[in-house]
């Protein structure tokens, strides 16, 4: 096969290791390169997920020999993939030093601060009076945020809106019984104004390649930053080859990120200001819906580009201009979790007003039967729709006229992602960021 320079890359072995189901559609596009891949995923609840697109093996283990590369696309295998490195195998993904900075919040708020960044004041807690004696005792607006297994569930997640703290003292008041079998530890920072901005990039042992991508999630279910918190509904994107918010945050971390040869995506959420850049958590692995859209903005093919990553070589990721959107289309009963209510959708078909456009979508947890793909696993999360453009309006346009090619009983999606760059490109710009 060729590469996008028309030199020739040969066809290599790709082995993915899931807990959960995540990383098929980056397994999907490197097959479509003319890669062979197999998928490993453990949790039982996703064992339909990808049939009839991605040849699935039960015990990952046996095909060690097999792969070229073995992808980690979560965090929590860390110890594996050091192990791996160190007998000589090409590994993306996860070390022991990364999966700690993304899993335990204390931790990496710690090592942001003892690498220079300007933290926000955080304090943990493993017990919901000692918050709410503190917060009665130290008044003021802040963010509760679950640490460990529990920052999954987004809906625990709480913003205070009141300055004297009081809404999140009745939240807490109210519901630490039942929380309390749910959240071991979490943490309570200072709210401040500003733009939330990511800045990520790929890190291959050594250090960062270049460009780096800037990042706009939008987190709430519904359009205006309402509703329940997700995962993710939608991002918008661009690629530079400098940015003062990278200097200031994701570049300090390069040499300890060396020290413990991660190789990955590695990602620092903020928010900013007039005044300063504050870090307010670490993603160390691959964003979801984040790395469909970087697909759709990379030129470069995935399967050169990871194959690169993890042996160390020094590159620059060719990327498209401008900007790119990732929209999520979803059914119920997304972002929560019900079997009872995804059962009338589950095997349903995701049809398509011109069927040859069915290719260019990106998978989300779907299964493909006689040339139909169908809803499976049981979140909802069914596609990833993306477009791209010089400017934000054209990425949109782009974005929005592909979803509407597509059917789907019970679907719903965000109709204003990106919308907020007309606001926050003003400010990010004025303050110097852009």
């Amino acid at each position: 096969m060729t590469n996008g320079n028309g030199n020739h890359f040969e066809k290599k072995k790709f082995l993915f290791v899931s807990w959960e189901s995540l990383s098929g559609d980056l397994a999907w596009k490197i097959q479509k390169e003319g890669h062979e891949v197999k998928v490993f995923i453990e949790s039982k609840a996703d064992e339909d997920v990808y049939d009839g697109i991605l040849e699935k093996v039960d015990r990952w283990g046996d095909y060690m020999d097999w792969a070229d590369i073995i992808v980690f696309d979560d965090i929590g295998f860390g110890p594996t993939a050091e192990k791996l490195r160190k007998a000589g195998k090409l590994v993306v993904g996860g070390s022991i030093y990364a999966d700690k900075t993304e899993d335990d919040r204390k931790f990496g708020q710690d090592e942001m601060k003892r690498l220079g960044m300007t933290t926000l004041p955080n304090y943990f807690f493993e017990d919901f009076d000692d918050a709410i004696s503190f917060l009665k005792n130290t008044p003021g607006r802040y963010v509760m945020k679950p640490s460990g297994k529990a920052q999954n569930e987004k809906n625990l997640l709480f913003i205070g809106e009141e300055e004297d703290g009081r809404d999140i003292i009745e939240v807490l008041e109210h519901n630490k019984v039942a929380w309390a079998k749910k959240i071991k530890a979490f943490q309570l920072q200072k709210f401040v104004a500003g733009v939330e901005v990511a800045v990520g990039a790929f890190f291959n042992g050594q250090k960062f390649i270049f460009p780096i991508n800037i990042n706009f999630e939008h987190k709430k279910l519904f359009p205006g930053e309402r509703g329940p918190s997700t995962w993710e509904m939608g991002t918008l994107m661009y690629w530079t080859n400098s940015s003062s918010i990278f200097n200031d945050t994701l570049a300090k971390m390069e040499n300890v990120l060396a020290q413990s040869s991660y190789v990955g995506y590695y990602d620092i959420n903020c928010i900013v200001n007039g005044r300063c850049i504050y870090p307010l958590e670490i993603t160390a692995r691959f964003g979801y819906p984040t790395i469909s859209v970087q697909m759709e903005g990379t030129l470069t093919p995935m399967g050169e580009f990871l194959y690169n990553l993890a042996k160390g070589e020094d590159f620059e990721i060719k990327t498209k201009k401008g900007f790119q959107i990732g929209v999520v289309m979803a059914v119920p009963p997304y972002p929560f979790s019900s079997d009872e209510i995804f059962s009338m959708h589950k095997d349903s078909s995701i049809l398509f007003k011109n069927p040859s456009q069915s290719e260019e979508v990106h998978i989300g947890d779907v299964k493909k039967i006689n040339g139909d793909f169908k809803l499976a696993g049981n979140t909802g999360y069914a596609l990833v729709i993306t477009g791209s453009g010089l400017t934000v309006e054209e990425a949109r346009a782009q974005v929005y006229k592909r979803l509407k090619n597509i059917r789907l009983q019970s679907m719903f999606y965000r109709v204003d992602i990106g919308n907020r760059w007309y606001r926050d490109s003003d400010k990010l710009q004025a303050w110097g960021y852009i």
